[in-house]
């Protein structure tokens, strides 16, 4: 009797191992499918960690503040400061203009037919080759568009290009919005947006003449996604549509956790 008892029980552990050891395999996935995200940290611009966070797509991450980028605006700058959107001392200084389009060393000022006759042309790295490099429309209009302005450094480690598209998330308010990648930021500091995305992403409009650099409290969440763009501008209606499926696709608000708790 306790010979057949044990042969039993022997019977039966085989059969349940073979059964755990079967949906062991049956829960392993295809080797083309993905089922995990890892996140790992890319770079540090000051005290923000810039984060890579594996999955299909790949995003770029980081929770920073926003200050605000006029470049490309029609009126972001003024000969005597009239009007304009941001101080000229922001957009360089003699013989030396990062934020305005020379000519002979000299900034080009728009003309009678351009949208703010007597501003500075003003211009971002996103540029468009349907029209020339003196022409506003030829760069990223700030007061419409809703864009980032990223610092060489996490371009590089993250494989960023001008015109990849990016979620914005304002942990503040909860508010989304979805902007393109048009500028080049400093090499110190991460974290700006263009007026209009800053905007969209407040619960009160900044007001139209901003004198200084204005900026966003922190909280501010970016997510790239590297190779999402073409290069070029877009519009504000497809840098939303695109932007939200790209957000949806990663996984949206649920996804951040993984790398920003």
């Amino acid at each position: 009797m306790f010979e057949i008892g044990s042969l039993l029980l022997q019977t039966c552990l085989g059969r349940l191992a073979q059964l755990l050891a079967a949906m062991s395999i049956a829960v392993i996935p295809p080797a083309d499918v993905q089922t995990s995200e890892t996140c790992t940290p890319v770079t540090k611009v000051g005290e923000v960690t810039v984060w890579k966070q594996d999955g299909r797509p790949t995003a770029i991450v980081f929770r920073a503040g926003m200050t605000i980028d006029v470049d490309g605006a029609p009126t972001a700058y003024h000969p005597l400061d009239r009007g304009a959107l941001n101080r000229l001392a922001h957009a360089g200084r003699r013989g030396h203009w990062w934020a305005l389009v020379t000519k002979n060393g000299w900034p080009v000022v728009q003309g009678p037919s351009d949208p703010a006759p007597g501003y500075y042309v003003s211009m971002t790295s996103l540029q468009n080759p349907a029209f020339a490099a003196t022409d506003p429309r030829h760069y990223v209009d700030a007061s419409i568009t809703p864009y980032v302005a990223l610092p060489e450094s996490v371009t590089k480690a993250g494989k960023i290009r001008l015109g990849d598209l990016v979620a914005v998330i304002n942990q503040a308010n909860g508010k989304v919005a979805y902007a393109i990648h048009a500028d080049q930021g400093p090499k110190d500091r991460i974290g700006e947006g263009s007026l209009y995305l800053a905007n969209q992403l407040r619960n009160a409009p900044l007001p139209d003449a901003l004198g200084i650099r204005t900026s966003l409290v922190h909280g501010i969440v970016y997510a790239v996604f590297p190779g999402s763009g073409v290069g070029r501008p877009k519009t504000r209606e497809q840098i939303n549509v695109a932007g939200a499926r790209l957000f949806e696709r990663w996984g949206g608000k649920s996804a951040l956790g993984k790398c920003l708790p």
